[in-house]
């Protein structure tokens, strides 16, 4: 389950980049991908590395460019959307591959990225499938209804990259859309999601970055 660059004190991968790429509101192709690359120099190149592994653990899984879309269309709150900008969710994350080879070729020319292949951990797997489970009705109502930012079918989304990408990238997905759409949260529920990213060796400051709308007395 370890990855490189996982303890730069920030959310890390794609999940990361969801979240940087939003602020402020990013209006076209080149200039997301201008983002991608300032996201991999981040941390002296390190950020590139998890980056990258999210990126190709999506693209060599079966998922189905509209499941890629969704994910990420949820997690950036649409406010880079690729459906309005026309760019396929596959060939989105081609860009952010060959953005991260590069970046890391600079300090290893040798460089040749490889397929990273699913995670196979059924424990960790049906963690996180529970915790998506648990608040499925708030996810789809939050993102399938939102008046101007609209995403369907988020929650099938997540599990399929749960089930068949790797359950670290889908949980640290949910809690992007979990934020992204300020969706309240219970004291005991922000508790399990540090638990539960202390068992993929998430730190704190990637499970909690801030955005969490944490409602004390919440059910």
């Amino acid at each position: 389950m370890a990855q490189p660059g996982r303890d730069l004190g920030v959310d890390i991968g794609l999940s990361g980049l969801t979240k940087w790429i939003r602020y402020p509101r990013v209006g076209d192709e080149a200039a997301g991908l201008d983002v991608v690359r300032s996201c991999a120099d981040q941390f002296g190149g390190a950020f590139a590395r998890p980056l990258l592994v999210d990126s190709l653990r999506l693209l060599d899984s079966p998922l189905s460019e509209r499941t890629i879309t969704a994910v990420w269309l949820a997690a950036t709150f649409r406010d880079f959307d690729l459906e309005r900008l026309g760019v396929d969710g596959r060939e989105w994350l081609r860009g952010i591959v060959g953005i991260c080879s590069d970046r890391i070729r600079r300090d290893d020319p040798s460089f040749t990225p490889t397929a990273a292949g699913p995670v196979a951990d059924r424990a960790m797997t049906e963690a996180v499938l529970t915790e998506i489970r648990s608040v499925a009705e708030s996810l789809e109502e939050a993102c399938a209804h939102h008046s101007y930012n609209a995403v369907a079918d988020v929650v099938p989304a997540l599990e399929q990259v749960v089930t068949e990408a790797d359950p670290d990238l889908g949980y640290r997905l949910l809690l992007r859309v979990m934020k992204a759409y300020f969706i309240p949260i219970s004291e005991a529920r922000y508790e399990r999601y540090l638990a539960l990213g202390e068992e993929f060796g998430l730190g704190e400051d990637v499970v909690d970055d801030g955005d969490f709308n944490i409602w004390p007395d919440l059910d």
